[in-house]
């Protein structure tokens, strides 16, 4: 995915909520971030603050100080600014409001482009179409990511069926070798809250079918199932947010059997 980049300053007094600003990082600066240009991106609240003991949590998987919650939340956003070789830091004071502070790269492409110009581009750099053909079972308990993911799958001519957790998908691909219609390809969410997770059905997959395909999906890129994706039993691995075109590839590199 491409750099961030914002032009000029959202908000000019520190009474806005949310403001963002160009900014210059060097080696004197106490950021683990290359030198460069960045986009600081600065969120202000004026609740009732984080305890000092939570901050140094606030952004492990599972931590939450609710009755209900995930405690993913914030454990995804580090992620993806993560991948995005940016960085995000928390500061805070009980009974004072939370403040946190993100960095992403700035873009260094011009973007004053005449309209005729701009016209042009886009043509140039439209993608052709990209077109599928297999099965599919996504698995994924935030509904609205396996929605989008079949949605985007169907339109390029894939059959697609969707699982809550481990335990619905299981039953749905033994379903499908039971009736003789097998899934080419499994996409597995690696973490399910309160449910059976991909390095946990990834197992019961191959026990049922060694011939099983499938293919890990995560915002933690810090997992060790992530980086050693093989010796647990996928095929593939693709981090959280990707792009349906870089799905795309994954799906035909494990289903021409690239494993």
């Amino acid at each position: 995915m491409a750099p961030y980049f914002i032009g000029k300053q959202i908000g000019k007094q520190r009474k806005d909520k949310v403001w963002a600003e160009n900014i210059n990082v060097g080696l004197k600066d106490s950021l683990p971030l290359q030198e460069g240009r960045y986009v600081k991106i600065t969120i202000k609240d004026q609740g009732t603050g984080i305890p000092q003991e939570h901050l140094r949590k606030i952004f492990d998987p599972y931590f939450t100080t609710k009755e209900k919650g995930s405690g993913l939340g914030l454990a995804t956003s580090y992620s993806i600014i993560k991948k995005h070789a940016g960085h995000i830091t928390v500061d805070s004071e009980t009974g004072a409001g939370t403040t946190f502070y993100i960095y992403l790269p700035a873009s260094q492409k011009d973007v004053s482009v005449e309209p005729e110009q701009r016209e042009v581009r886009e043509v140039a750099t439209k993608e052709v179409p990209l077109t599928g053909k297999g099965k599919i079972l996504v698995m994924d308990d935030e509904a609205i990511i396996s929605l989008a993911v079949a949605h985007n799958l169907k339109k390029l001519k894939y059959e697609v069926e969707t699982a809550r957790d481990g335990a619905e998908a299981i039953d749905l691909y033994k379903g499908a070798m039971e009736s003789g219609e097998h899934f080419d390809a499994v996409i597995m969410d690696l973490t399910i809250p309160g449910g059976m997770g991909g390095k946990e059905a990834i197992k019961k997959l191959l026990e049922i079918d060694p011939e099983a395909r499938a293919i890990v999906a995560s915002g933690y890129c810090n997992d060790p199932v992530m980086s050693d994706f093989k010796e647990y039993g996928f095929s593939e691995v693709i981090e959280k947010p990707y792009e349906i075109s870089e799905l795309i590839e994954k799906l035909n590199r494990v289903m021409m059997g690239y494993k």
